[in-house]
């Protein structure tokens, strides 16, 4: 978690100097989008908090608009599927587990189906995700720690989420945002990394940074800011090459010239919609197809 592009910081400190001619270069990734203007970003040690906030919010207004259409990229129809879903997650693809519950969804449609499974066939759905014993043991926990405190129901209040089994503070939010529509953070490994580049916060810890960047925004935000950010950090902000020269937000970034920075070979970066490849849901939302976003293939498609 927390990938971390090569240089440190001598090669932001480098960048920086020519961030305010360079990003002239940076074109947006959609057509609402224009190129990008030019702005010399500072530093935090350089900028007032007043500055910063105001440089945060800029850069969720802008990366809304290059994604209006952000949603949790996990598929789910309840809260029950949801939260396992995000439980299967740790350690694969969002695309790789929506490959894999439909299967577990038809087969156990309930907390009480899943709490009275058989470990081994549960392990046979689960072993494309990985770690697939640990994690049938996760669920199958989960399941019946739903069915035996909550009545088979998934809790609406972190207080209780964070209290189940395989259930830490990142997938409680995830749920609480989605699920329940109550404002939370999720501050994943793409999260981490683009807060860093963007020096919102020189936290390392999940918990903190989660602290440090929710008092950067109104709470009505947390839930949509997580989307607009992993998004970005899927399909633009790469870990080992972010795509630069085709980042809309490239004049508000420090971290500018990390990256290819040239607009042609930038866009040859670009992932799922950005770029024309599959999504990872199997059933995206309408508004993600009606932007040329593409369906995932099922597991063992092609």
């Amino acid at each position: 978690m927390g990938e971390q592009a090569s240089g440190g910081g001598r090669k932001t400190a480098r960048t920086t100097k020519k961030t305010a001619a360079a990003p002239k270069k940076a074109t947006a990734a959609v057509k609402k989008a224009g190129p990008a203007k030019t702005i010399a970003p500072k530093p935090p040690k350089n900028e007032s908090r007043t500055a910063l906030v105001r440089r945060a919010r800029r850069i969720n207004r802008e990366l809304a608009e290059v994604y209006p259409y952000a949603h949790p990229e996990l598929d789910f129809e309840n809260p029950f599927q949801l939260i396992l879903a995000t439980v299967l997650s740790a350690q694969t693809t969002d695309l790789r587990v929506n490959q894999t519950t439909p299967a577990l969804f038809a087969r156990y449609p309930t907390p009480e189906d899943l709490a009275a499974a058989n470990p081994e066939e549960v392990e046979e759905i689960l072993r494309p995700t990985g770690f697939f014993r640990a994690k049938t043991k996760s669920v199958i926990g989960l399941s019946k720690a739903l069915v035996e405190q909550f009545d088979g129901e998934v809790p609406g209040r972190l207080e209780d989420l964070v209290k189940l089994p395989g259930v830490g503070r990142k997938t409680a939010f995830v749920v609480l945002g989605n699920a329940f529509g109550r404002p939370g953070i999720t501050v994943d490994t793409h999260f981490q990394r683009l807060v860093k580049r963007w020096q919102w916060t020189d936290q390392t810890d999940p918990d903190k940074i989660e602290a440090a960047v929710g008092a950067l925004f109104p709470k009505s935000d947390w839930t949509m800011l997580s989307h607009h950010v992993i998004f970005h950090g899927r399909r633009i902000c790469h870990a080992r090459k972010p795509a630069c020269g085709a980042c809309p937000i490239a004049p508000l970034c420090p971290a500018y010239g990390e990256g290819e920075t040239d607009p042609e070979k930038a866009r040859k970066l670009l992932k799922y919609e950005k770029g024309g490849f599959p999504g990872q849901r199997l059933k995206p939302p309408q508004a993600y197809l009606d932007a040329g976003g593409k369906p995932a293939p099922p597991l063992g498609a092609g």
